[in-house]
C-alpha cells in the first residue's frame, strides 16, 4: 500500500501497536507524527525509526490541555491529515470488589475521553476523505473476569466509532474499529503473569499470541484505497479467540 505524502497522526505511538503502525505507514512513504506522555519515550521511538518522515509530540490523551498541544502541532505544520489512528491506551485488570475510583477515572479518561475529544479537537484538521481508525479490544465483546473497567471502556469506545463514522460520511470520512486478541506488546507484557500469556496463546484457534505488526497491517488496510466502502466497522484481529472453544 502506497502513503506517499499523506499525512498520519497516531496516538499512543512510542510502543506496540503504535510503534509498529507508525514504522508500517512510514515505510509505506507517509509523514508520521506520533504522540507519547515521556519524552524519553518518544526520543526512543524516534532513534528506533530512524526517519525524516517521523515527527513526535509530548502529549498525555487523558488531559484536555495535552490534546490541545497536539492540535497546535497539527495546525503548525499546515498540513490536513489523511489519517488519524486512535490507539493510546491503559488497562488494569482486577475484579469490580477491587477497583478503585482512581484506575475507574484512569481508564476512561484514556480510553474514551481522551479519544473522544482528540477526534472532536482534529475534526477542522482532517482532510475530506480522511480515515479514522479507533484501537477497541476482543474485551469489548467478551465477559472476561477482572476486565470490568477496561472492557467497559472499550464497549464505550465502539460506540463512539460507529456514530463518528455516521456523523463524518457526508465528507467521505471513514471510520473503523480493530479490534485485537491478545498481542504481546509491552502493555500485555506487564499487565499479565507468564502464566496468563500460556493461557492466552492457548485460548487462541492458532495457538499463539499475536504480534504488533500483524494489527499494523489491519490499520494500514482501513486507512487505505482498499478499503474505500469500509466504515461503522469492526474488524477483530485475534487468532480467533473470540471464537474458540478449548476442548
Amino acid at each position: 500500500m502506497d502513503f506517499t505524502n499523506k499525512n498520519v497522526v497516531i496516538t499512543g505511538g512510542t510502543t506496540g501497536i503504535g510503534l509498529a503502525t507508525a514504522k508500517a505507514f512510514i515505510s509505506a512513504g507517509a509523514k508520521v507524527w506520533i504522540t507519547g506522555r515521556s519524552a524519553v519515550n518518544l526520543q526512543k521511538a524516534t532513534a528506533e525509526i530512524n526517519s525524516p518522515n517521523l515527527f513526535t509530540v509530548v502529549s498525555d490523551t487523558s488531559k484536555l490541555e495535552d490534546i490541545t498541544i497536539l492540535e497546535q502541532a497539527v495546525a503548525e505544520s499546515g498540513n490536513k491529515l489523511d489519517v488519524l489512528f486512535l490507539n493510546a491506551g491503559i488497562a488494569t485488570f482486577e475484579p469490580i470488589a477491587n477497583v478503585t475510583e482512581a484506575n475507574f477515572d484512569a481508564q476512561f479518561n484514556t480510553n474514551v475521553k481522551g479519544h473522544f475529544f482528540t477526534l472532536q479537537k482534529l475534526l477542522l484538521h482532517l482532510a475530506d476523505g480522511a480515515a479514522v481508525v479507533f484501537t477497541s479490544s476482543t474485551v469489548a465483546t467478551a465477559a472476561n473476569s477482572g476486565a470490568s473497567v477496561y472492557s467497559a471502556t472499550k464497549g464505550a469506545l465502539n460506540k463512539i466509532a460507529q456514530i463518528a463514522a455516521n456523523e463524518l460520511a457526508e465528507r467521505k470520512i471513514r471510520v473503523n474499529i480493530v479490534s485485537p486478541g491478545p498481542i504481546l506488546t509491552p502493555g500485555l507484557e506487564n499487565a499479565v503473569p507468564v502464566e496468563a500469556k500460556d493461557f492466552l496463546a492457548g485460548a487462541t484457534a492458532l495457538q499463539r499470541i499475536g504480534d504488533p505488526d500483524e494489527i499494523a497491517k489491519t490499520v494500514l488496510f482501513l486507512a487505505s484505497d482498499a478499503a474505500s466502502f469500509i466504515t461503522g466497522t469492526e474488524i477483530v484481529v485475534d487468532g480467533g479467540y473470540l471464537n474458540y472453544a478449548t476442548k
